[in-house]
């Protein structure tokens, strides 16, 4: 008979390690709570139009490089992926009143250089040594994998802006190197690993999904199931129920209200390693030190999205993402209460035209502002919830129309989510944008082990280590290493 394992939570990451180990030999069931695979990789129509719930874009796609190594573990290099400007793929935007000042961020370290040292020419050293080291950082990126934690385990104890701080003088290039703060959560306690790791991925190359993550989702679950697996929606999970030092099975709740027991031989959480201890009774080898741990690990900061549907023939599509700030925007302190900094994604016409149907506007929000209606539910919090919504939007639009003025009078429609709406739908404690805040002064605290006291209860997602689509997979890939029988999975990244 196959080992049962049992997987909390459908995201990216618990599929990723329901399709290993069902393609193991393991008997894997996926359960998910909500009605719908993903998590974060969810997409849905609104004005007829698809929208990503998270997903926006990946790096580190091309043929060899690290997302396309564990793509092609993971069967997914199949789906309709689409390059993104390779001479600018991101822009990093600053407006001082009418004003715009704009930066291309161009893949490959050589022409990444080459263009922003066309702007600060005395910075091309300077330029050289950042994406040098950004280059050496990604080179090494399985090491792990092999063995070699060193390296990691040293950068993640430095912090990101003293090194951006001693490689450039310029403080401007300094504001544009920091500039893409959006793909993570810029603040004084960040990891050089971290900013190192995303944004050379992304200097490598940057791909866009055309139709919506969902199907990284859906073709996840289809290698499940053609494994023997299963994967159920509609399960909730109440709790994990230990046996000595082992995690004997989870109780789940399914739509109807009835309550069934799943044995487990291994158990994995793809939920916030807080809202997983809350899932474990009291157990003597869970201890409360442990316990107070993972409760007390801070989270980054939500997001505000504002899904935008355009009127026909007013916005040109521009395949790249804008990184729009307000001049006096303090980019390492950011303040959530404020609308300095937003980020622009631009959907593929569905048409396949020249002018953009839809795009995604998003930019840093407090919980506070939306907790006093943290127990009502979607379509249901009241006239204040989505007048606080609707003013956070315009303030978002107005800032974007400074470096897109047609937008102002493009808007035909839109719809809003707060950190409340992520906190709802995924469990992601105070809707936080990339789970637990990484300190390089406290890396052994807050970078978390895949291994729990219990010792068949494993956690995976993008609290452990990485956020994002490539560092989720390496989560993943973590996790499963401590399974028998996947221990040849470097050995299958790497060839």
């Amino acid at each position: 008979m196959k080992d049962k394992a049992v997987i909390i939570g459908s995201g990216l990451g618990g599929l990723e390690c329901g399709y290993l180990l069902a393609k193991k030999g393991y008997g894997v069931t996926v359960l998910e709570k909500d009605a719908a695979l993903g998590g974060c990789l969810q997409t849905f129509r609104r004005g007829g139009l698809r929208f990503d719930t998270g997903f926006h874009y990946v790096g580190a796609l091309g043929e060899g490089e690290a997302l396309w190594r564990l793509f092609r573990l993971f069967g997914l290099l199949g789906l309709p992926w689409q390059r993104m400007d390779p001479e600018c793929f991101d822009e990093v935007s600053f407006a001082d009143g009418d004003a715009v000042r704009t930066y291309p961020f161009a893949c490959g370290h050589e022409r990444f250089v080459e263009r922003l040292s066309e702007l600060f020419p005395s910075q091309r050293a300077g330029l050289q040594n950042f994406a040098s080291f950004l280059k050496g950082v990604g080179d090494n990126i399985f090491s792990p994998f092999l063995g070699n934690s060193s390296g990691m385990n040293d950068l993640f104890s430095r912090p990101a802006k003293q090194f951006i701080d001693e490689t450039l003088s310029d403080p401007l290039l300094r504001r544009v190197l920091s500039g893409t703060n959006l793909k993570m959560e810029l603040g004084p306690s960040l990891p050089l690993y971290v900013y190192a790791q995303i944004n050379n991925s992304y200097i490598l190359s940057a791909w866009r999904l055309v139709g919506g993550g969902s199907q990284i989702a859906d073709k996840l679950a289809e290698g499940i199931r053609s494994f023997g697996g299963r994967v159920l929606t509609g399960h909730e999970v109440l709790s994990i129920n230990p046996d000595g030092d082992r995690a004997a099975s989870v109780t789940v709740r399914v739509s109807g209200g009835d309550e069934i027991v799943f044995p487990a031989d291994w158990v994995i959480s793809d939920a916030h390693p807080s809202v997983t201890l809350g899932m474990i009774g009291e157990c003597r080898d869970v201890r409360k030190i442990y316990r107070r741990r993972m409760s007390s690990l801070a989270d980054t900061y939500g997001m505000l999205t504002a899904n935008i549907a355009l009127r026909p023939g007013a916005v040109r599509y521009f395949n790249r993402n804008l990184y729009v700030h307000d001049s006096g925007a303090d980019l390492w302190n950011p303040d959530p209460s404020r609308t300095e900094s937003v980020l622009v994604h631009c959907y593929p016409p569905e048409d396949g035209g020249e002018f953009a149907t839809h795009l995604d506007i998003m930019t840093p929000m407090a919980w506070e502002p939306v907790s006093s209606w943290k127990n009502g539910k979607p379509g249901r919090r009241g006239e204040e919830y989505e007048s606080l919504k609707r003013a956070k939007t315009r303030e978002a639009i107005a800032l974007v129309s400074r470096r897109l003025p047609e937008l102002e009078d493009a808007v035909s429609d839109s719809w809003t989510s707060s950190p409340l709406t992520w906190n709802y739908y995924t469990g992601t404690p105070f809707g936080s944008a990339y789970g637990v805040r990484k300190d390089w002064e406290n890396p052994m605290g807050t970078v978390i082990s895949p291994r729990t006291p219990l010792r068949n209860l494993l956690l995976t997602g993008q609290s452990l280590n990485l956020h994002g689509i490539l560092g989720t997979s390496m989560t993943a890939i973590l996790t499963c290493l401590s399974v028998p029988g996947l221990e040849s999975l470097p050995e299958e990244i790497v060839r």
